[in-house]
């Protein structure tokens, strides 16, 4: 019996001793990962393809073949719909109002001293607009901390001095940024309904800043003020060789501060002779709309949905780990126009539509795509507008709608021009013209062609424009 304890001991102490290099170049040892799916994603293979037109432009939209060799990526299957996007416009509006409640217990009163705090749970509860604070991790918790509400977490931290000096720092109630760098209290409860309102610091607040005047509601509606849902972030643009050239060595960051609620006056101003007020007023909030693509997006507004989505998932993905896995997050962004042009070939060489073949029907009769079939006729194809973003059969990589529905942004400027070879990619934001891909409702079945481009104003936002993402690893 001591021998088998004996020779148990030696194995553990074998085995789970970390290995020695012995002089010898074995590289860094880190911990495995795990690739994970994005939700509602399919991977896109990497390959080689000839983009352009393979027969005769008329309009001479894509007069250059190419020949190109792409990486892998993940692309959205379907375009981003109403319900997606609404997701986003939750979390800014949740974002606003925190942020707004916590500047409210910022300015509250003349903190100088540790001495002018609040130290009791009364004072607290009294004022329940002090649970709002933004959280602070400049000191370490006690372990007893997940207990206790977050405004005892501060009266609790080893060091009060320090808990002064942020209120200092930030009692500014105009400072519209300082929680970028303050993390906001998303585990107490926001009250929206005027019944719940606790205090007439809420009252204040959400009837003055957070929602439109009542003489201003529609059909009696309670309607948000869109003008604060502003969403502000920061990007990477890429170096132009003359910057390289100069001796820059870094990507230039940026920062930009985006309105993102959705012009939903396209309907009305894109078609001035067309009765489409009952889409005005009920397409992205309607739930019989839910899960038609989102339109009136303009691209700087897709880039802050994208940075958004990247956020969100990689708040959720850096801390998690599975034994000795790490989960990498996703980059998400608009595609390159090279990028939507592979993936909607679904892998079919020199194909005219998605499909493959040069009919926009098949064997029966059925249209494929939602699209202009003829002058003044919007309906014969099964719809008059858009419709749900996941109609009509897919293409071989299973994305649907690539042709017709809404066209969709890229994150190409019009005047970039791809070369023969290796992963092209799109020059720095020099053009205020963005390429759009994939033809619409409204378009004949000529812009339906996986090879057809056109373009529109990175500011203007339109009817029959949506867009979806691609992903790939940040690390």
């Amino acid at each position: 019996m001591r021998n088998i304890f004996l020779i148990v001991f030696v194995f553990i102490t074998v085995f789970s001793c970390k290995p020695r290099s012995y002089g010898e170049l074995v590289g860094v040892k880190k911990k495995n990962f795990y690739d994970t799916k994005p939700h509602g994603m399919v991977l896109i293979p990497s390959g080689t393809f000839v983009m352009g037109s393979s027969d005769e432009d008329i309009f001479s939209a894509n007069s250059e073949v190419k020949k190109l060799t792409i990486n892998s990526f993940w692309m959205d299957q379907t375009e981003i719909s109403n319900s997606e996007y609404q997701q986003f416009i939750a979390w800014v509006k949740d974002s606003i109002v925190r942020t707004e409640l916590a500047k409210l217990a910022i300015s509250k009163g003349n903190y100088t001293s540790v001495k002018d705090l609040p130290n009791s749970k009364n004072e607290v509860f009294d004022d329940q607009i002090l649970n709002y604070l933004p959280l602070y991790d400049g000191d370490e918790l006690l372990a007893d901390s997940t207990s206790l509400t977050p405004y005892e977490l501060y009266l609790k931290r080893k060091s009060k001095s320090d808990f002064i000096a942020l209120y200092n720092s930030t009692k500014d109630a105009s400072d519209d940024s300082y929680h970028y760098h303050l993390p906001l209290n998303r585990d107490v409860e926001v009250f929206y309904s005027r019944e719940d309102y606790p205090t007439t610091d809420y009252v204040a607040l959400f009837e003055e800043k957070i929602y439109l005047p009542e003489q201003d509601w529609s059909k009696g509606k309670r309607s948000i003020n869109s003008e604060i849902l502003n969403y502000r972030f920061s990007y990477e643009e890429r170096l132009k060789s003359s910057d390289i050239s100069s001796g820059i060595k870094s990507n230039n960051v940026k920062h930009q501060v985006v309105n993102i609620y959705p012009d939903t006056t396209v309907w009305l101003n894109d078609f001035k002779y067309s009765y489409n007020d009952p889409m005005h007023k009920l397409y992205f909030s309607h739930p019989a709309y839910f899960n038609h693509p989102v339109i009136g997006i303009n691209w700087h507004q897709a880039r802050a949905f994208a940075h958004w989505r990247t956020k969100i998932k990689a708040d959720f993905a850096y801390p998690k780990t599975k034994r000795n896995y790490v989960q990498f997050p996703k980059e998400y962004r608009l595609p390159t126009e090279v990028e939507w042009e592979y993936a909607a070939r679904g892998g079919l060489e020199s194909a005219t539509y998605p499909w493959g073949g040069p009919y926009v029907f098949d064997e029966r009769g059925n249209f494929l795509a939602n699209f202009k079939p003829s002058r003044g006729d919007y309906a014969s194809d099964g719809a008059i507008y858009t419709v749900e973003v996941d109609a009509y059969p897919p293409n071989d990589y299973g994305l649907y709608n690539t042709s017709g529905n809404v066209s969709e942004w890229t994150d190409t400027d019009k005047d970039f021009k791809a070369k023969n070879g290796l992963l092209p990619y799109k020059l720095p934001d020099e053009s205020s013209k963005k390429v759009i891909r994939g033809g619409s409702w409204k378009d004949v079945a000529y812009y339906l062609r996986v090879a057809s481009r056109d373009f529109e104003f990175a500011d203007s936002a339109r009817s029959f424009i949506g867009f979806r993402l691609v992903a790939t690893n940040i690390e």
